[in-house]
């Protein structure tokens, strides 16, 4: 019987093995401590009809994934962070996991951008327009502003008596915005009343978070996020294997700053992974679920979900300032703007000498708990540097903008002089401003400043004077000017109305005549609004409307409601379900000019084309507006963007920005208005000058994704979520399959995508297995490693993320047999005999996983709260065992 088990054994072994099961073996055996996490049944109560929801039945395969991984990780960590790329759908995810909740009876509260409220309020209501109705959702909508207040309506819900503290569950929309919790000496920010009343108050609160970009510019921006979930216990993980969140997060931070550092042609993302500590990657698979657009074309049926739209090559148009040349060069107007003092916006620059130790008392803040002093000097020259770059960029956006800019300058200039000359006639007291009451009234004469008063007798007012006179004929030259630049003088206007004339004669695809026009100033958008609106219904016949944050909307529509939510719904007809609400309305909106207040959150798929009429300093938002229309499931076969640019070589633009901004003390305004104090470097200023050009450089070449950003990195790079519930469906009908398979087969297939190589995927088990520290390995004690043939590392186990991606690729949907590989590799190891070439390709992946382990022994004795070396841990190939090994053949 024995020897018949045996011989049964080793034949299985032999047999040959298709690569799925190869696949599906390997996940199985990685994740077979968490299989309970990973079963579909074990994560959701069925009995609560979760399944039997119309939004669960809305839900695309990859979305439904989404949320059995959130609900998952809400359970266990009583957190999560769905960061989810721009256009896929985190609004309905989350609808889903609140549905859920709502049915287990817990009391739900989402927190949005108030520009989004109606975004989840149209759930709630019985509304027309609530495709959900069936559902009878029933949670609390508030916006992110609603925390600053203490009394007073938000919708239905009086401030003054709500309990905060008796939420299961919080929703936070956009929850980037709570990246920062810098202190605020008057009182309570955001963050803290979320924190104090919302999350610690009260009963136990889940909270679960949106996002599509959660961590912006510093990896530590996930920590104050990530303090919601823990209620801001560093030790919270210690059980997954952080032992502290902190120092984590700190340690990879500097690993970030390091990598900044680095010369251009070394900055790559996988550098970046690969010195990353592995508690960071942890904490993000602990609390995270990311893909991005890429990942779910190439893992996901395409068929099922519908298509992206194609995106055509972006337009590029230069503008001249106005058709007849006259208006001076921009680099003239650059040079005139940085002659500008702008004395009367920093006052305290003109104090005298004994008078600057009382002001410096009166408004200098403490920083970093009394560390460091911000200087309110300091804050004003920032302000001027602000200024000018504003007054650049007003200009770069519509010779309108910039002419209102200036005038308002202008203006503040002359009260000032007239201010200071009405007093220098008069006798007046002498009086400290430590001693009186900036606010009372009766001073007001006497003052300069709004938030900042400052005492016109204290101040140099020679100095002053001069150079407000010398403001005054500078602004007045510009102004003029800016003014004779009437709109049919103005050429970029004229260049928009051609791009949308020359689309309406071509369009990208059959009978769509929409356009979105993004620009980042309200006055320019109403200026482009005024112009554009009576010429596209007297020549072209077309609806437009006008959306902006601040001021009223617009649209030539009659009897059109006015409000956000209206507007768009006529905009993008099909996207926002118009039928349901409004089955015999035919007009619709076809050019809609807005600014960045519906550049997150809004689903205008309907749309072909954008257009950004000026340039944001940050890519980041180019591509969050681009989104708007680049979704999942769109009609649309082709998108095109199109960007307005200045008249000028890119290299020419972005010094002309460098020099106005000057040698600037950076501030980083959070969404506190704190600041954050970042000294000036020349080599980190060049450094930042020539990844700006380079992102602009791509902006102007080809739409890209948030994650393909030059010099950016995805969390999407960094969780393996999708892999558990690809296991998941597998286990299913397979799972006495998977239990009865052995260990150490492997499989062979032919290269079928440019990524791969000849060569094998190992995946070996350290069988000396350690317990888990804080830096120990995310899959540890499984280590998967990718060679190629010749015995180059393509992957190594700190990139198993690829090597799994791979992996999937190649393998998961290949349930039959690759007859072409298999022959190849039974000729080359005569039918298995020979395995020699295998065993010395598993020893390189071996010596690759010793050597990067010791390496990071060594690294992690040089920082803070690091671990020290592991002296007898991973010797060698006795110490490991091959679980699989996928064998990757050249095609023939």
């Amino acid at each position: 019987q024995a020897k018949e088990t045996l011989l049964q054994a080793l034949e299985n072994l032999a047999a040959d093995k298709p690569a799925n099961l190869l696949y599906f073996l390997t996940l199985f055996t990685i994740f077979r401590d968490f299989l309970d996490d990973i079963d579909e049944d074990n994560i959701i109560r069925s009995k609560t009809g979760i399944k039997d929801t119309i939004v669960w039945n809305k839900l695309y395969k990859f979305q439904r994934d989404g949320v059995l991984g959130a609900i998952d990780k809400l359970e266990k960590h009583n957190g999560c962070i769905v960061a989810d790329s721009v256009g896929l759908g985190k609004t309905f995810e989350a609808l889903a996991i609140i549905k859920y909740y709502e049915l287990r009876n817990d009391r739900v509260l989402v927190l949005a951008p108030k520009k989004l409220r109606e975004n989840w309020t149209v759930y709630t209501i019985n509304d027309k327009r609530n495709v959900l109705a069936g559902d009878r959702f029933n949670f609390d909508v508030l916006n992110h502003t609603d925390l600053s207040r203490e009394t007073g309506r938000s919708g239905e819900i009086n401030l003054e008596t709500l309990n905060w503290g008796n939420y299961d569950l919080v929703v936070i929309d956009e929850s980037h915005n709570f990246r920062n919790n810098n202190p605020r000496a008057d009182g309570v920010t955001r963050y803290q009343r979320l924190m104090e009343e919302v999350i610690r108050k009260g009963v136990k609160t889940k909270v679960l978070m949106l996002s599509a970009t959660p961590v912006n510019n510093r990896l530590n921006d996930l920590k104050n996020q990530v303090a919601f979930i823990t209620e801001g216990q560093d030790k919270a993980f210690a059980e997954s294997g952080i032992a502290s969140i902190e120092v984590t997060l700190r340690r990879a931070q500097t690993q970030f700053n390091n990598w900044l550092k680095l010369p251009e042609a070394d900055r790559k993302p996988e550098a970046l992974l690969e010195s990353l500590n592995f508690g960071y990657f942890k904490l993000l698979d602990l609390l995270t679920i990311a893909r991005s657009r890429r990942h779910i074309e190439k893992y996901y049926d395409i068929s099922e979900i519908g298509k992206f739209p194609e995106r055509l090559k972006p337009q590029n148009v230069k503008a001249d300032i106005d058709k007849a040349g006259a208006f001076p060069p921009l680099k003239d107007i650059n040079r005139s703007i940085k002659k500008l003092s702008l004395a009367a916006y920093a006052p305290l620059d003109y104090l005298r000498n004994d008078k600057q130790e009382e002001y410096s008392r009166k408004y200098d803040q403490q920083v970093k708990g009394g560390k460091s002093t911000l200087k309110q000097v300091d804050r004003e020259r920032s302000l001027i540097h602000l200024m000018r770059v504003n007054m650049l960029k007003r200009m770069e956006s519509s010779i309108h903008s910039f002419a209102l800019t200036t005038e308002k300058i202008h203006a503040q200039v002359e009260a000032m002089l007239a201010k200071i000359e009405a007093l220098e006639s008069e006798e007046i007291e002498e009086l400290s401003i430590e001693d009186i009451e900036a606010d009372s009234p009766e001073l007001e004469d006497l003052m300069i400043g709004r938030k900042v008063k400052v005492l016109i007798q204290d101040l140099d007012l020679v100095r002053l004077k001069q150079d407000l006179e010398a403001d005054r004929v500078l602004l007045a030259y510009l102004l003029e000017e800016a003014r004779q630049v009437e709109a049919d003088d103005d050429a970029k206007l004229q260049a928009l109305k051609d791009t949308i004339s020359a689309k309406l004669k071509n369009p990208i695809n059959d009978g769509n005549r929409k356009v979105i026009v993004f620009t980042a100033f309200s006055d320019t958008a109403e200026y482009l609004y005024s112009h554009i609106h009576d010429w596209a219904l007297q020549q072209f016949g077309l609806h437009s409307a006008l959306i902006t944050g601040s001021g009223t909307n617009k649209c030539t529509i009659k009897g059109l409601g006015r409000d956000l939510n209206s507007l768009l719904t006529n905009f993008s007809p099909i996207s926002k379900e118009r039928e349901k609400v409004d089955p015999d309305a035919t007009d619709e909106i076809e050019i809609l000019i807005a600014t960045d207040c519906i550049s997150e959150g809004q689903n205008l798929q309907d749309c072909d084309m954008l257009v950004n009429y000026d340039i944001h300093w940050n890519p980041v938002r180019i591509i969050q507006r681009f989104g708007r229309v680049d979704r999942l499931g769109s009609r649309n076969d082709a998108i095109q963007l199109t960007n307005f640019w200045p008249n000028m070589e890119l290299d020419e633009y972005i010094n002309l920005e460098a020099r106005v901004s000057g040698r600037m003390v950076l501030l980083d305004i959070s969404a506190t208005g704190e600041e954050n104090v970042i000294e000036y470097d020349e080599t980190k200023q060049m450094n930042d000058l020539e990844y700006r050009r380079k992102q602009m450089q791509q902006l102007q070449d080809a739409v890209i994704d948030l994650e393909d950003m030059d010099g950016s990195v995805s969390i999407t790079d960094m969780t393996l979520n999708d892999f558990r519930m690809d296991l998941s469906s597998f286990m299913k009908d397979n799972l006495a399959t998977l239990e009865g398979a052995p260990t150490g087969f492997h499989a062979a297939i032919t290269a079928s995508t440019p990524e791969a190589i000849p060569g094998a995927i190992f995946c070996l088990r350290d069988v000396k297995a350690k317990v888990q520290n804080e830096d120990s390995y995310a899959l540890a004690p499984y280590y998967l490693v990718y060679v190629s043939e010749t015995g180059e590392i393509v992957f190594n186990h700190l990139q198993a993320k690829k090597s799994l991606d791979l992996f999937k690729k190649l393998a998961a949907t290949t349930a039959e047999l690759d007859d072409a590989a298999i022959t190849a590799v039974q000729a080359e190891t005569k039918k298995g005999r020979h395995m020699s070439h295998y065993c010395d390709l598993r020893d390189k992946a071996i010596e690759s996983i010793v050597g990067k382990t010791e390496e990071k022994g060594v690294e992690s004795l040089f920082t803070r709260g690091g671990t020290s070396l592991t002296k007898d841990h991973l010797k060698g190939s006795d110490d490991f065992e091959v679980v699989s090994f996928l064998i990757v053949k050249a095609a023939s």
